[in-house]
């Protein structure tokens, strides 16, 4: 009997190599041998296997020392497409990422989170057929789809665990719901965990520790830990916005406890605190800073140094490289970032700060979609799925 693709030796080493091209470097045969120390002609087969299939192609024009030009080759960005999708409060966002990790295209619509996830998955899945639809591409160069929500998320399960604001999602299989409409692999986790995964991999791939915090209606971080995602053992590492606040104030967070984080900095606190009729949203918040009222400008910038206070443990306890604060609140400017740089620097030991950068994300609403696109690619290029595609 023929051997299944997994098994077979010349796909497994063309596998290997294919692996060792995913970190972006395009190299030629001989350069493959000195990495691998396998032989020209060994090399020469497996880079072979791999262009056949279609998942590599030369990069860049040939180069010559006198004798035959040499290409060099790297992964072919066209061989497939992952899909992203970011579930959040007021919208949905989605967007194809290529095999090289890069965003293709992406839409939004601005709709509130539903009650049923069978809706809104179902509508997910239409802006992706649409999307691919609009690109060119078909159907079956959908390899898998990374989807985030803005909430728990059991890192075993991958279903969504009690979510303040979004009960109706509690306990569903939401891979399985999506996977009745896009019939791929679907990775599941928490927003802010994708969102660290798209700033380590777009602006920040040479920092091993770093903590993504997503500041809107919800808070929450992301933590990347010696290189890797940090998820804890059921996969609310990072959940600060449940964090408890010392506060004169005493205020309900939705999750049902007091003096949550989230409840003194998100979004609907600042507005609680403005007590001002027209304001409504987060948005109706940053015309006013965006205006100078001095008002808005003080509860955003106390935000800030409440989500620095409780940051300071964090930082005591995993000592990160880089804070990179994401989410709509950062469009305030420097205010927010102010107040938790002014928390963290004062309350921190030094040994824990004097390296220390606290940044705003420059990749906007981008950073999940390239996140959710990293957790897909994980699935997609799985060394039986590449041996699969070569034999």
């Amino acid at each position: 009997m023929p051997s299944t693709p997994a098994s077979n030796p010349p796909a497994s080493g063309a596998v290997d190599l294919f692996t060792l091209l995913r970190d972006g470097v395009p190299r030629s045969r001989a350069e493959l041998a000195a990495a691998t120390g396998l032989s020209r002609a060994t090399i020469g087969g497996r880079v072979d296997a791999l262009l056949a299939a279609g998942l590599i192609a030369p990069a860049g024009a040939p180069e010559s020392a006198g004798g035959r030009p040499s290409f060099r080759f790297g992964i072919n960005p066209e061989a497939g497409v992952v899909g992203a999708i970011d579930v959040g409060a007021t919208h949905l966002a989605v967007g194809l990422v290529d095999l090289t990790a890069h965003l293709v295209a992406s839409a939004t619509e601005p709709v509130p989170l539903a009650e049923d996830p069978a809706e809104t998955l179902a509508l997910a899945a239409r802006l992706l057929e649409d999307l691919l639809r609009r690109h060119g591409m078909p159907s079956e160069r959908l390899l898998a789809i990374g989807l985030g929500l803005p909430g728990p998320v059991d890192s075993r399960t991958g279903r969504p665990v009690n979510p303040p604001i979004m009960p109706g999602w509690n306990g569903v299989d939401v891979a399985a719901l999506l996977r009745e409409h896009l019939d791929v692999p679907v990775l599941v986790d928490n927003d802010v965990t994708l969102m660290a995964l798209g700033e380590r991999s777009a602006a920040w791939p040479d920092v091993d520790d770093m903590i993504v915090v997503k500041v809107a209606t919800g808070i929450g971080s992301g933590l990347i830990l010696g290189g890797r995602v940090h998820r804890g053992a059921r996969g609310i590492a990072g959940d600060i916005g449940h964090a408890p606040l010392a506060s004169p104030e005493s205020v309900r967070c939705r999750c049902g406890n007091l003096d949550c984080l989230e409840a003194h900095a998100g979004w609907p606190a600042i507005i609680r605190q403005l007590g001002r009729a027209e304001i409504t949203t987060g948005e109706h918040v940053l015309e006013l800073v965006q205006s100078g009222d001095s008002e808005a400008i003080q509860h955003i910038r106390q935000a800030g140094r409440e989500i620095g206070e409780v940051l300071t443990t964090v930082v005591q306890l995993v000592n990160p490289a880089v804070i990179v604060l994401a989410g709509s609140m950062t469009a305030a400017g420097e205010h927010v970032l102010a107040g938790v740089r002014e928390a963290v620097y004062q309350r921190s030991a030094p040994l824990a700060t004097d390296e220390l950068r606290i940044v705003a994300s420059t990749l906007g609403a981008q950073v999940a979609l390239i996140g959710g696109g990293m957790l897909a690619l994980e699935a997609a290029l799985a060394p039986e799925r590449v041996a699969a595609m070569i034999g």
